[in-house]
Order: structure tokens, then sequence, then C-alpha cells
């Protein structure tokens, strides 16, 4: 594992680049929430995202997954802006609050995530599900929180994203279920050569999967 704390490149020249920032930041009214972030991700690589509260993670994020423009600088996703339909189709992303329909069951939720994505591999979304006993008939607002994000990372990798942004999805989940689940998206993510930025509050966690490490300091 490599670690950063400031601009730094990630992988060797001749590697594609799943994401590059140049001077990256994001101001609100009260003030930066990500200032002269800048770094580059080559593909197919699991990079753990860490720093303290507010340091501006899901900020990155969410510019990565285009929910955000930038203030300043630049982000491209496989070359192309955020906001482009080509870094949409390749980009998946998963927060930690993982909004789901309540109402819909298993299946439907499954059901629309097949209507909403043209790659969408239905296989592979039921075989996560059904991997955690998750009865596919029941209404996503009775599951327990473990269950919940297994549908989520079944939406999730579903769509079969080139590039997979997860923001702290797990930090609700008790250990068992954490190690379970992380097992999951370490397996899918390996057979598909799927690109992970994935931020969380535990090092521990990260340091035993990722093959990078970017440290993001406050603002």
């Amino acid at each position: 594992m490599r670690e950063t704390t400031d601009a730094m490149d990630l992988g060797g020249p001749l590697e594609e680049s799943a994401i590059e920032a140049h001077g990256v930041g994001r101001k609100y009214r009260r003030g930066w929430a990500l200032r002269d972030c800048s770094f580059r991700l080559p593909a197919g690589r699991i990079c753990g995202l860490v720093g303290p509260n507010g340091a501006g993670k899901t900020t990155l994020m969410s510019i990565a997954a285009n929910l955000l423009e930038p203030t300043e600088g630049t982000l491209t996703v496989f070359g192309a802006v955020p906001q482009s339909a080509e870094a949409g189709r390749r980009t998946a992303f998963l927060a930690q609050e993982k909004p789901l329909f309540r109402r819909f069951t298993v299946a439907e939720t499954l059901r629309l995530g097949r209507e909403l994505n043209p790659g969408w591999d239905q296989r592979a979304a039921e075989q996560i599900v059904r991997a955690g006993n998750v009865p596919l008939h029941a209404r996503v607002g009775t599951l327990s929180g473990g269950q919940r994000t297994r549908v989520a990372f079944a939406l999730a990798f579903g769509k079969r994203p080139d590039l997979l942004l997860l923001d702290e999805p797990m930090s609700d989940l008790d250990p068992l279920v954490r190690h379970e689940m992380m097992s999951t998206l370490m397996a899918e993510a390996a057979e598909h050569g799927t690109t992970v930025l994935m931020s969380s509050h535990m090092l521990s966690e990260l340091e035993s999967v990722c093959d990078f490490l970017l440290v993001i300091s406050t603002g």
C-alpha cells in the first residue's frame, strides 16, 4: 500500500486513469469544504480515502459522482468530465445513507435498477442479495441495516460500473456483517476489474484491502 497526504500520482505512467484531480476545491458559504486536492487513481485499483470529519471526503466523492460541481480545479473520470453521459454510465455512487425506496420490495428495487441501467447485470445483483438471505418479496423498509446495505450494494454492482464510489457505506453495520460485506465487495471488484474509491473512518478496515491510501487534511 502507498500513502499520500498531498498531490500524488498513485499509478505508473502507462496505466489508464480512473480519476484525475487537479487543484480541486469546493467552497460553501461557511468556507472551503475541500481545497487544492490533486491526485491520479489508476483504473482497476482499490483506494482508501481517509481524513478527519469535515476534511472533504464526501465532497470529493460527490464531485466525482456529478452530485456537486467544484468551485475551482478540474476532475475527470476515465478522461471525461463527471457531467458527461460517458462518466455517468461508468460510475456508481453508494452514500452512507443508502437511499432506497422503503415501500418497494427487494425485487421491485432490482427491477428499477434494471430499467435505469442499460448494462444491468441481474444475475450479479440477485447473487449479492441472496448471499445474505434477503427475501426478494420483502419490503425494503422491513429489512435490517445489514440487509439494506446488501440491497444497496446489489444496485451498485448490478450497474456494472467501472468506478465504484463508496462513502462509508458500512459504518452502521456490526463487525461481522461489515466483514462479510467487505469480502463481497473485494470479490466482485477483483472479478470485474472495478476501480473502487472507498472512504472509512476505520483505518484498519482499509489497510488490509486497499492498494493505495489517499489522505485528505481538513479543508
